[in-house]
């Protein structure tokens, strides 16, 4: 079994992060615990969301505290992992602004936009406030993929606490599972 991300390494990863200067938001499993207030199931990496702007410089930061590369089939410029040996992975989702404050993420072929009102949320992680990306954005995200049983569990417990309205894929698939 893959090694579990704890909220102590999160702090940690958020540690350095300030210590940079640099802004990152939570996305994935993390920032919807986050959201929620409380770690509701174990995670195996984090999950963020960098500008562009400071994706080269947090790289190479990250190289000279002891993290690499970890190969992926997915890779792009705008997706990839990054590892530490005590702290675990992170998985980065590079974006840009655009003219309006919204971010432009290119994970694939299809732009997705993230409106500048997804990109206020906060939640806590084990007491410390953390810059999320907001409930709704992480309904529409998890679409268009092979969902998992954690991404299941996430998306009922969204629309469990905030209500949010989830896609007919997060029902069917929930439905199918009850």
């Amino acid at each position: 079994m893959a090694q579990e991300t704890t909220a102590e390494d999160i702090h940690w990863f958020l540690d350095l992060f300030d210590e940079l200067g640099v802004t990152v938001w939570l996305d994935g499993g993390w920032c919807i615990d986050a959201l929620l207030g409380e770690q509701t199931r174990p995670h195996a990496d984090l999950d963020i969301m960098i500008p562009d702007t400071d994706s080269a410089r947090l790289v190479e930061a990250l190289l000279d505290n002891g993290f690499q590369h970890i190969h992926t089939d997915d890779r792009v410029d705008e997706n990839f992992v990054m590892s530490h040996p005590t702290h675990g992975p992170i998985d980065f989702h590079v974006f840009h602004f655009d003219a309006e404050g919204h971010g432009i993420y290119r994970p694939r072929v299809v732009d997705w936009v993230i409106p500048a009102s997804d990109l206020r949320a906060s939640g806590v992680i084990a007491g410390r406030v953390v810059r999320c990306l907001s409930a709704g954005y992480q309904v529409r995200s998890h679409s268009g993929y092979a969902l998992k049983s954690t991404d299941l569990h996430d998306m009922a417990a969204l629309n469990e606490c905030f209500g949010v309205q989830l896609l007919d894929e997060h029902v069917r698939r929930l439905s199918e599972e009850h």
